[in-house]
């Protein structure tokens, strides 16, 4: 069984930081690439950041340069440090894991954890 447990979030002043993190299991870690996503009520489920499973990052403008995406292949953890944070990124955060085979993609997502940033 396939799990992605997020943790981390909460509430944080604007200008302020928070590490999140999501512990997978069920699946062999190292193939997957992993993401995290956000969502506020009535929009779509959007990116924030990827990395590949050989280490390569991918970032949403609204983020590049305040959160960094890491991951720890020997904890099959993945992390979100955001800095500088700002009230427009209070959402439900998401960690993602996917995979293309040839059957298609291999798509998981974790519960979520809320992340509100206001003063």
């Amino acid at each position: 069984q396939v799990q992605l447990v997020e943790s981390g979030g909460g509430l944080v002043q604007p200008g302020g930081s928070l590490r999140l993190s999501c512990a997978a299991s069920g699946i062999f870690f190292n193939i997957f690439a992993m993401g995290w996503y956000r969502q506020v009520p009535g929009k779509e489920r959007d990116l924030v950041a990827t990395i590949s499973n050989g280490g390569n990052t991918n970032y949403a403008d609204s983020v590049k340069g305040r959160f960094t995406i890491s991951r720890d292949n020997a904890r099959n953890t993945v992390y979100l440090q955001m800095n500088s944070l700002k009230p427009e990124d209070t959402a439900v955060y998401y960690c993602n894991a996917e995979r293309l085979t040839g059957a298609g993609t291999l798509k998981y997502w974790g519960q979520g954890t809320r992340v509100t940033v206001s003063s």
